[in-house]
């Protein structure tokens, strides 16, 4: 218990079977590189768009009137990829990979959810975006300028 406490990932008991030892550090590994894979862009603090601004130390998006807009990690994640993306369509499967953060079963529909409620929280008009928009049969793009700050 006490290594728990002291940080550790995982605490397994004497005596342990090799296959479960095995198991536990790909687990491990799984997970390390999922949140490599979805780690921020190299060097880039923020990002801005059209007032707006995406903090990525700090995880705050803050909009062009000066008001914090709480986002879920699931959408700061999806709203990171995207906003790195540049103009580029990015499929589902990209967004999915980097908007994750559990390498739980999940459907490429849920990308379509998740873009919904992250267009509610920024986009002027939902039933028109002019931020986030969908090519269809392809994916999604970010269709206004993109800043990277450094």
């Amino acid at each position: 218990m006490m290594g728990l406490e002291l940080g550790a990932d995982d605490y397994l008991t004497k005596p342990f079977s090799v296959r479960e030892l095995l198991a536990r550090v790909r687990t491990i590994l799984r997970r390390r590189s999922l949140e490599i894979r979805q780690g921020r862009p190299a060097g880039v603090r923020a990002y801005r768009f059209e007032g707006w601004e995406l903090n990525l130390n700090t995880r705050r998006l803050v909009s062009p009137q000066g008001a914090l807009v709480k986002l879920t990690n699931g959408e700061f994640n999806l709203l990171v990829a995207l906003l790195n993306g540049g103009d580029r369509i990015v499929s589902r499967e990209y967004l999915l990979e980097r908007s994750r953060l559990h390498a739980d079963e999940v459907y490429d529909r849920t990308i379509d959810v998740s873009i919904g409620r992250l267009r509610r929280k920024i986009e002027p008009n939902c039933a028109s975006p002019t931020y986030i928009r969908t090519e269809r049969g392809a994916g999604y793009f970010f269709a206004v300028p993109v800043q990277s700050v450094h």
